[in-house]
Parts: C-alpha cells; structure tokens; sequence
C-alpha cells in the first residue's frame, strides 16, 4: 500500500507547481479550452462548473485507500498565470510505489518548454518521496509529449496500453529499468 503524501509546493527555474485547489477551475478552464489538447486523449473541455467538481473529488483524495492522488498546477511566476497542469497517482505493486505521471499545458502556452520545466520539477519532488518508479503513457503519436518524457528521464518500454505507450523511469535513477 503506497504510503500517503500531499501534493506540496514545487519550485522550479520559471514556474512554480501549486497544490491543486477547487478555485483554480475557472482559470484553469479557460486555460485547457482548446479542443485540440484531446486529440489524443479524447474527450472535450471541461466548463468551469465540471472543472470545479472534477477538483472537489481530486482535493478529496482517492476514496482507494491504496490510491494516493496529487494534482498540481503550473503557475508561469513572472507572468502569474496558470499554464496547466501535472499529477501523480501513486499506488503499490511487487517492486514498491509507482507513480503515473501526466500533464498537460494549454495551447497557447506550449513550445516555450513549459511541460518539460514541470515534468522534470515533478520527477525531482517524486525522488524525495517513498516512490520506486514512476510511469506515463502517452500516444504513440503524441511526439511533444514524448519529447517531454524522455527529457524527463522516462523512455518507452515497448508496452501499450489502451493504445498508448508506456514510458518508465526509476524514481532513484535517470531512465527506465528493463522488463515491465
């Protein structure tokens, strides 16, 4: 059973990773408006309303007492603006903890490195908690948010599921372990 942790503030060069709280929704619907960032996830945007239950439930935490959820968002520091998310869902198998790993970064706010700088900030905070390994996975069509990945240490594993592929990495180490 993983052990529980709460999302704690994070720091990194530009931004800054805020608990997730319920009144980010608004912002933060505004932020994640474009159709475009479920091409390959699927779904729609969210209204503010949805976002802000959606968040009720996240800042409750998993009812699994085997579950453990943090959500952050990203605050761009200089400009005070959220630019969207990363969370961590962790729970237990035979090797220890597992963290999955995702995020997601508005369109207007993309390709100015905002998910790699958020992504490796999360991996950093994950390495100081009682996780062994940490897992995303993403379209294999999605080349941004596999380039964010591998920038975050994680390489693809060869592994699918629900049509995505599985990158890992070692929460100790920088890169995936074999097997799995």
């Amino acid at each position: 059973m993983p052990l529980a942790m709460e999302a704690e503030i994070i720091h990194t060069g530009r931004l800054t990773l805020l608990p997730l709280r319920v009144d980010h929704a608004e912002e933060l619907a505004a932020v994640l408006s474009d159709p475009d960032l479920h091409t390959f996830t699927g779904g729609a945007p969210a209204t503010p309303q949805a976002l802000r239950t959606r968040h009720e439930r996240l800042v409750a935490g998993s009812p699994d007492p085997a579950v453990t959820w943090c959500n952050w968002v990203i605050q761009v520091r200089d400009q005070g603006c959220l630019a969207g998310t990363v969370q961590a869902t962790v729970t237990a198998d035979e090797h220890g903890n597992v963290a999955e790993v995702a995020w997601v970064v508005g369109t207007d706010r993309q390709r100015r490195g905002i998910a790699t700088e958020a992504a490796r900030g999360l991996v950093g905070w994950l390495r100081e908690q009682p996780v062994q390994t940490l897992v995303a996975h993403i379209h294999p069509d999605h080349r941004a948010s596999a380039a964010v990945a591998a920038a975050a240490g994680f390489r693809p594993t060869g592994h699918e599921r629900y049509g995505e592929t599985r990158w890992k990495r070692s929460a100790a180490g920088g890169g995936a372990e074999t097997g799995w």
